[in-house]
């Protein structure tokens, strides 16, 4: 970035007063956020998950109110965002369904350890 103070605080979450670069950069360091947010996801630190998702989505708000309408590389930078977005909460879901899964076998097996010990 060419001499625009970095972005901080109040003035990044605010958005209106950030330049079109800085807007820019929001929407840059919210993708390299949902790369992060991505393999916290994978990992399922949740606490992680919910941190950089909010910081993600002050940065976005952000971009959008100083952008007004968005060159074609801000809509490739979004769709981008949007995509490990999707796989995120893609690999959110297949954990919780394994979690159920674990459950749902636990909750089996107590059943038949029950089932077992009133037979004798």
């Amino acid at each position: 970035m060419s001499g625009a103070p970095p972005l901080s605080g109040e003035r990044a979450s605010r958005g209106a007063f950030l330049t079109r670069e800085q807007a820019a950069a929001a929407l840059h360091r919210a993708l390299e956020l949902s790369q992060a947010l991505f393999e916290v996801a994978d990992r399922g630190e949740i606490a992680q998950v919910l941190s950089l998702d909010a910081e993600r989505l002050s940065l976005l708000k952000s971009a959008r109110a100083a952008l007004g309408p968005l060159s074609e590389k801000d809509r490739s930078v979004l769709r981008a965002i949007a995509d490990l977005n999707a796989r995120s909460v893609g690999r959110m879901e297949h954990r919780f369904r394994a979690k159920c899964r674990d459950i749902d076998m636990l909750s089996a097996g107590r059943r038949a350890v029950r089932a077992y010990a009133n037979s004798r």
